[in-house]
């Protein structure tokens, strides 16, 4: 039997900074209401005339690299993001002819913040079932373009970057599982009202229930977690490294202490990029491994929860 297992990260974080201290001047909020409420402290912003596709290119091209791979092994690549270059053509095409591949699938998924743990999905079922055996799997977001900085609720939130991973054939075991779920009920809950068919000329940022979101993403997290955990054949006390949905640290502290796990166990890195959406626990899992916090053998649960509703869990061996 053929598994499916990480075999190169990288990542693109923008060098422009956001403090906390910067949105004081745009919306009546302070760095320590940030703090306490969120856990941020900064996030990222991509510069005028830079696109989702660019990012995507730098967190590619680097994952490429660390899995000693060329873009020319590539069989498929797959990008989830809610804010792509165009309305068509997918950022997978434009990167796909940025990478110079072959002419391969690509396709973009779209799932909100959960959108890395449903391509990874599809992407272990291809390999497993043996329809491709490299791919270059994506979460990239310019969400600065659909947030109002007029708007405390939200502004304070959310930053721009890219992951990537290359998920390969082997025979050694690497995606345990992948459990995934949605709520279209709430959906209105976390959404962006303008720029889709329904009223294209609206209002195009995203508009957000904080509280209802909060709550949900807490008993979710939780609940999906254990879900891929056992699906894995694992129990809590098995899990290695936790790298949650990088949102909100209240969140994640409630998940982490609802799942047993020590704050060893638990990686954050939402004081330095906030809620980046699809790239998130990407950010976090290169950060991890090349703090040397994750090593090989060790058992990785990602949980996410966003827009959507839509979820998702999965358990790597690394």
């Amino acid at each position: 039997m053929s598994f499916a297992r990480i075999a190169g990260t990288g990542v693109f974080i923008p060098e422009k900074i956001l403090s906390n201290k910067d949105l004081e001047s745009l919306v009546d909020t302070s760095d320590e209401w940030i703090r306490t409420r969120t856990g941020i402290s900064e996030r990222r912003i991509l510069q005028n005339g830079q696109a989702t596709s660019d990012m995507c290119l730098e967190a590619s091209s680097q994952a490429l690299k660390n899995a000693d791979t060329s873009p020319e092994e590539i069989d498929g690549i797959i990008v989830a993001t809610v804010t792509g270059d165009y309305v068509t053509p997918s950022v997978a095409c434009i990167l796909q002819d940025k990478l110079k591949t072959r002419k391969i699938f690509s396709f973009d998924i779209s799932a909100g913040c959960s959108g890395f743990i449903y391509a990874l999905k599809v992407a272990r079922a291809l390999i497993e079932n043996g329809e491709a055996e490299k791919l270059l799997v994506v979460g990239g977001e310019h969400i600065s373009h659909i947030t109002d900085y007029k708007d405390r609720d939200t502004c304070i939130l959310f930053g721009d970057a890219a992951g990537a991973v290359v998920l390969e054939k082997s025979q050694e075991p690497g995606v345990l599982s992948v459990c995934l779920g949605s709520s279209g009920a709430e959906g209105k809950l976390l959404y962006v009202p303008g720029g889709g068919s329904r009223d294209p000329l609206g209002y195009r940022f995203l508009k957000m229930e904080g509280k209802e979101v909060f709550k949900e993403a807490v008993k979710i997290i939780e609940s999906n977690s254990l879900e891929a955990i056992k699906k894995a054949g694992l129990r809590p006390k098995d899990i290695d490294m936790f790298i949650p949905h990088q949102a909100n640290l209240r969140i994640i502290e409630a998940a982490r202490e609802r799942l047993g796990l020590s704050r060893e166990k638990c990686y954050v890195n939402i004081q330095k990029y906030g809620n980046t959406s699809s790239a998130s626990v990407l950010l976090a899992l290169h950060e991890a491994i090349n703090e040397s916090k994750i090593k090989r053998g060790d058992n990785v649960l990602f949980s996410v929860f966003g827009a959507g509703f839509a979820w998702g869990s999965a358990v790597v061996k690394w």
